[in-house]
């Protein structure tokens, strides 16, 4: 369990930092008190008090963290501002979030996800400057018999440039783009002698083991693939470059992740690859044993799942208080307290439904649910 534990600790505290530090950032630069910097729920560890008053802590449940500004009663949104202003002086309301103007107050809420993307963009790269990146071309070694690909048209030898309007740039693409693909037809872009063929290649969904040993149920065209002229290309990238591509990735996971997303809610993606709190331990052990640069490779992959979940629309998360920003842009005043707080109840039964979801997928992962 301590093979699990550990590391997944290290990641949550590092990728939870971040976004709560994000927060803070600009909560500080407007001017916002800050009350609690806190890593992690319940009770308190251990911490201490800053110069301007702020206790930073950690706590017990290491399942996300909060920033919590002066007289904020755990709601970014709040209408009651002349009840507000009657309870504070005029020195405490310069401190008080909801009394800031719009942009500010969605420039701190935004600064979490902000600095997820930011992290990822970081590893990524850091990754591609000082260890480099992989460019050799894949090429077909073998076409499977009577598999999707055979009766696709693809062929021993076909070298593939795309899949989906993805750039191929290395052999590791081709999986990732395979798997990370909803479509019912794969397009496959190949180079064939001096000519560049488009075929369509309908995927069997078969169970599987992914390259730690977990089961899933994998996209499988059947071809097996090899260096281009048996020849590797890795290289190290200069600045430039390396922020291109790592921009490209972050661009890539984020809008892949959305596809996947909006699949499974129309019935067209796999939901048993949804999981929570105990797959990302149990997947943040094997990518450990593997070696750190797997590790903080899979942290740069966390970093944006965090950014991009806290950004969608429900209330309770980032992206819900933006959304009330934007109600309150078009209205020109906030929505009232009430609405907000009808609005907060619906989001958090829908994240208690998807902990619960998560929670269960997880636990037939682990064998305990058939």
């Amino acid at each position: 369990m301590l093979t699990y534990i550990v590391p997944f600790i290290v990641l949550i505290l590092i990728v939870v930092f971040i976004h709560e530090y994000g927060h803070y950032y600009f909560a500080k630069k407007y001017g916002v008190g800050v009350t609690d910097f806190s890593i992690g729920f319940g009770k308190e560890i251990f911490g201490w008090n800053d110069k301007s008053g702020t206790r930073w802590k950690i706590c017990w449940i290491p399942l996300g963290g909060y920033v919590k500004f002066f007289g904020d009663r755990n709601v970014y949104s709040q209408a009651d501002h002349d009840e507000i202003i009657k309870k504070y002086s005029k020195e405490e309301q310069d401190k008080l979030f909801t009394l800031k103007p719009l942009y500010q107050r969605a420039l701190i809420v935004f600064g979490g996800p902000l600095a997820n993307f930011i992290l990822a963009l970081v590893i990524f790269f850091s990754i591609y400057t000082f260890i480099g990146k992989d460019f050799t071309p894949a090429v077909i070694n073998e076409v499977q018999k009577n598999s999707p690909a055979m009766v696709g048209g693809l062929k021993e030898g076909d070298v593939i440039l795309e899949i989906d309007n993805n750039e191929v740039q290395s052999i590791m693409d081709v999986s990732k783009y395979i798997m990370m693909s909803t479509a019912d037809v794969i397009d496959f872009k190949v180079k064939r002698s001096y000519d560049e063929l488009i075929l369509k290649i309908k995927p069997d969904l078969v169970e599987g083991e992914d390259n730690l040993g977990n089961k899933i149920n994998k996209r499988m065209v059947g071809i097996k693939l090899g260096a281009y002229n048996d020849q590797v290309n890795h290289v190290k990238l200069g600045p430039a470059q390396s922020i291109l591509h790592a921009f490209n990735e972050v661009y890539y996971v984020s809008v892949s992740s959305l596809k996947y997303i909006g699949g499974m809610i129309v019935g067209k993606a796999d939901t048993s690859q949804l999981g929570g709190p105990i797959r990302i331990a149990k997947i943040s052990g094997q990518v450990a044993d593997i070696g750190l640069l797997a590790f903080i490779s899979m942290m740069a992959y966390i970093s944006i799942s965090l950014g991009l979940v806290n950004l969608f629309p429900i209330p309770m998360l980032d992206g819900g208080h933006l959304m009330f920003y934007a109600f309150e842009k078009v209205l020109g005043r906030p929505l009232s307290q009430k609405t907000q707080e009808g609005f907060f109840r619906i989001g958090m039964f829908l994240l208690i439904s998807l902990m619960f979801f998560t929670t269960f997928n997880d636990l037939k992962d682990l064998g305990l649910f058939r």
